[in-house]
């Protein structure tokens, strides 16, 4: 395999092929989420009656044609998405020790793409929440650590560069991974409708039996059904106590001179939180679905760039 001969060359082709994975990664999740939530009725009529995968194919003569050219594309571009993470992956390792980072970095990846490779054996019609948790997970995690490593490979010297505060960091990262997960319950659970309003939902009707991502749902559950309360507004707190912490992380940033990630991290919580009230509004359209899953994975990758690294600043 032909590889630049320069330090600087690798690292900018790293860098440009890190960038084009994390685009192709975005893709191949919202591919995937189209395909999951229009199997299961997403956007049919009459909304919600017809949810159900056998309900949602009835109201949707054309939906077949649709799921069966996303999934073509979802591979396309996921065996794509795999030879280039192992071009990286090869183009990491030759330069030995200069790269180590990038390294581990791209050998995370490989791991990441092929245990998704391996769990979409079962994706295709599995419903159960753990797949479906698995492939969120596994797809954002895949998108952050390819925007982490085109950071790196481009980054600079560290000269100036101050780190936000990493407990508060670390905070904020685990909410969000939280977050994601229990939004991916809501989802897998059909609980989008449980709450339709911010004051008109008893999370106590809801059930404990909703975070159990090994229970199968019942196939012809509805949106609305009251016990996915507890774990709808377990989604709704732990977001707001997301929010909280990501806006004292952005005024600390801006007090370290770091505007941009000050501005990313007041932007993101605000456009997912208003994504998410939205969409329960509208009573869950897809195209909001959607983009308010593309916002959760830019949040989990600018939380991941803002990382310390070892030896200089990709921010």
């Amino acid at each position: 395999m032909f590889f630049p001969a320069s330090q600087p060359r690798r690292r900018l082709a790293l860098q440009r092929m890190a960038w084009l994975c994390a685009a192709l990664v975005l893709v191949i999740a919202s591919l995937s989420a189209f395909i999951r939530l229009s199997r299961a009725g997403q956007g049919c009529e009459p909304w919600p009656q017809c949810q159900g995968i056998a309900a949602a194919e009835a109201a949707q003569p054309g939906l077949g044609d649709s799921v069966a050219m996303a999934r073509v594309g979802h591979r396309v571009v996921a065996s794509t998405t795999l030879l280039l993470v192992l071009a990286m992956a090869g183009l990491a390792l030759a330069s030995g020790a200069v790269l180590r980072t990038e390294a581990r970095l791209a050998l995370v990846l490989l791991g990441l793409a092929l245990f998704l490779a391996v769990l979409g054996r079962w994706s295709g019609q599995s419903r159960l929440p753990a797949v479906t948790l698995g492939n969120l997970l596994g797809g954002f995690a895949m998108f952050a650590v390819s925007v982490r490593l085109a950071l790196v490979a481009g980054r600079t010297g560290a000269a100036g560069w101050r780190p936000v505060p990493a407990p508060w960091l670390g905070v904020a990262t685990v909410l969000a991974w939280v977050q994601v997960a229990l939004g991916g319950l809501v989802s897998a659970g059909q609980a989008g409708l449980s709450c339709p309003a911010l004051g008109a939902c008893d999370w106590r009707a809801g059930s404990w039996q909703a975070l159990d991502p090994w229970v199968m749902p019942a196939i012809d559950v509805l949106p609305t059904h009251s016990e996915g309360a507890l774990v709808h507004m377990l989604h709704r707190w732990s977001g707001m106590a997301l929010t909280l912490v990501l806006l004292v992380l952005a005024w600390q940033a801006w007090r370290l001179g770091r505007r941009a990630v000050a501005a990313w991290l007041v932007v993101l919580p605000v456009l997912l939180v208003a994504l998410g009230l939205v969409q329960v509004w509208l009573r869950l359209p897809l195209p909001l679905v959607l983009a308010h899953n593309a916002a959760a994975a830019l949040l989990l990758a600018v939380l991941m760039g803002l990382r310390r690294p070892r030896h200089a600043a990709p921010w």
